[in-house]
């Protein structure tokens, strides 16, 4: 059996500038919160991973189609208050942040320094959204040879169907899908 101080949960993109944007969020965030209390309780790391880019976004590419068409707000926009992490999920002391400054939570982030210092080797990933920031760390993570357990009703995406299908066709070809219910008997 895996041993637990191996696996990191990924709390990825439940930032206060997302989730304001996001219908579904308080189903989102209540479930969210169960699945950090459960891996606290069982002394998993929970690694939160927001997007951000630095005064002015000099980060952002006019060439990028995902965040170029927003480079103006970003300039202007007070990153601190985009960034922060709701706080129906806030990290407790000790706990990282990670800024990553592309969509996927590798790209542009210290993630994979972290995870080795950690020793992880199984990631368990949440976030908003499962079309954005999950599907791209699932292939990255997947191309890196990390387990991989995607929770499916701690993610969430604008689209219904598109999360449907990626947590039960696309996924599954990558990482084990469980729901918090099956994941919190562990």
């Amino acid at each position: 059996m895996e041993q637990k101080q191996n696996k990191a949960l990924l709390v990825m993109d439940m930032q206060d500038g997302i989730l304001g944007n996001f219908a579904g969020a308080q189903p989102l965030i209540a479930n969210m919160a169960k699945a950090i209390a459960h891996a606290r309780s069982k002394h998993i790391p929970v690694i939160y991973v927001v997007v951000g880019f630095r005064k002015g976004a000099p980060e952002v590419s006019l060439n990028n189609k995902s965040f170029g068409a927003g480079k103006r707000r970003f300039e202007e926009m007070d990153m601190d208050a985009f960034m922060k992490v709701h706080n129906d999920l806030a990290p407790q002391a000790g706990e990282v942040i990670v800024t990553k400054r592309r969509i996927s939570a590798f790209t542009g982030s210290d993630l994979e320094v972290i995870l080795r210092a950690y020793g992880t080797q199984h990631l368990v990933l949440t976030g908003i959204a499962t079309s954005g920031v999950v599907l791209s760390t699932v292939i990255e993570a997947a191309d890196k040879d990390y387990q991989m357990t995607v929770i499916e009703n701690c993610c969430g995406d604008g689209d219904e169907e598109v999360h449907r299908v990626l947590t039960t066709k696309i996924f599954t070809k990558r990482a084990d899908v469980t729901t918090l219910e099956e994941w919190s008997k562990i």
